[in-house]
């Protein structure tokens, strides 16, 4: 049975801050404040692992490691079948060292050609403890991409991935519908389910 959450502040084991203030939006109904590991200054671990999983928990660690406090942090990316899979955990450095997502979209579109546009957007949410206690939750939305990109909200992929059953790419959608929707929505829920108590 996961571990209960009962402290009232974390922090957000990521630098990016589209990353952090859809997390931080997703806490705001717990009354658990939040501050980011780029705002403590710690500095952001290599990502070695070889899964979701791995690298969510590595950042998770290192965060609750350098600040004393209890970490969340996501590894997710855009898996895309007819690309073996890829960009998948490489999703950020197919953006290049300036992070030009604009780039990874021209870069996916181009590998793709022709080829079946089903995608899926996968998150892993790993809550780690000072203590070393560790809680994985996996979430998963599936879709299509669409090119050119659409919509100047999100961040990341979300102006070229359609979801299923939608005709608007995250890139358009309101924040809050992307909120319900969402990988990393997919992923909260299950956190909520087995950690967070609504006060």
């Amino acid at each position: 049975m996961p571990r209960p959450f009962t402290g009232d502040r974390l922090v957000v084991a990521s630098h990016n801050q589209g990353k952090v203030e859809e997390i931080s939006a997703l806490l705001a109904p717990f009354a658990i404040g939040t501050v980011s590991a780029g705002a403590l200054g710690i500095a952001e671990p290599e990502e070695t692992g070889d899964s979701f999983e791995a690298n969510a928990a590595l950042k998770a660690n290192a965060a609750t490691e350098a600040s004393g406090l209890p970490a969340l942090a996501d590894d997710s990316g855009l898996v895309v079948p007819a690309l073996g899979g890829a960009p998948g955990i490489y999703s950020a450095r197919w953006a290049g060292p300036a992070k030009d997502f604009r780039l990874a979209m021209e870069r996916v579109h181009a590998e793709l050609a022709d080829r079946d546009r089903s995608a899926r957007f996968v998150a892993v949410l790993a809550l780690a403890w000072p203590d070393g206690g560790l809680e994985l939750f996996r979430g998963e939305v599936s879709g299509k991409l669409v090119w050119p990109p659409r919509g100047e909200r999100g961040f990341g992929y979300d102006p070229i991935f359609v979801p299923q059953g939608g005709v608007a790419t995250f890139g358009e959608i309101a924040p809050a519908k992307k909120h319900k929707i969402s990988h990393r929505a997919c992923a909260f829920a299950k956190l909520v389910e087995g950690c967070l108590r609504r006060r």
